[in-house]
């Protein structure tokens, strides 16, 4: 009878619950809710979110003033001029010397869906080469990225890019991050950047 009436109220239970749902990091006005990290540009413009190379050319990176665990992000990107930027999870920084992975976002034949480890192991996987046509440079993209424990794995436009299960990551805390990269000439628009906790 106990055992009965538990499995009622675990089924009230889960049937009361709400699934957990998107909301946006990015309100299309400003830069509420996050932070400029360097001397590059970061600005909305027709209710895009931009990021620029200034004149100092170095690296940028605009982060959220909330640290994301488990997740999964939606957001669309348009690369103009060079395109080399990324999606940054589990994150921290000093200055603009971040720690953490990347999920890169570069131009063609770049590796973008890959993860790339700042300041530590480098690259930790890349797409298949034949994966790279997935890319549309010049044109919006749709890239998923899905964080949960030790598991990350990325999609763009619809098609999965890499799948990575690493302790390391498992064991990171931190902000989402976009990046510019150093070298100047880079301009990167973005969209519809969603979130939807995990537990």
């Amino acid at each position: 009878m106990k055992q009965l009436l538990f499995l009622l109220v675990a089924s009230f239970y889960c049937i009361a619950v709400p699934a957990q749902k998107f909301t946006s990091l990015f309100n299309g006005k400003d830069l509420n809710g996050w932070t400029i990290h360097g001397t590059e540009k970061w600005y909305v413009e027709n209710n895009l979110l931009v990021c620029e190379s200034g004149p100092n050319k170095k690296y940028g990176y605009l982060s959220t003033n909330k640290n994301y665990k488990n997740f999964e992000l939606k957001l669309l990107f348009k690369q103009e001029a060079d395109g080399n930027s990324g999606v940054f999870i589990r994150s921290s920084i000093d200055g603009i010397k971040i720690s953490g992975w990347q999920v890169e976002v570069a131009p063609q034949n770049l590796h973008t869906g890959g993860i790339y480890e700042s300041y530590g192991r480098g690259w930790l996987i890349q797409p298949k080469p034949e994966d790279e046509k997935w890319l549309k440079m010049g044109k919006w993209n749709t890239m998923k990225i899905l964080v949960d424990g030790d598991e990350v794995t990325s999609w763009l436009n619809g098609h999965k890019m890499v799948y990575l299960k690493d302790e390391k990551i498992g064991a990171g805390e931190g902000f989402i991050a976009l990046q510019i990269h150093d070298g100047g000439g880079i301009k990167v628009k973005w969209k519809n950047i969603r979130i939807k906790e995990l537990k």
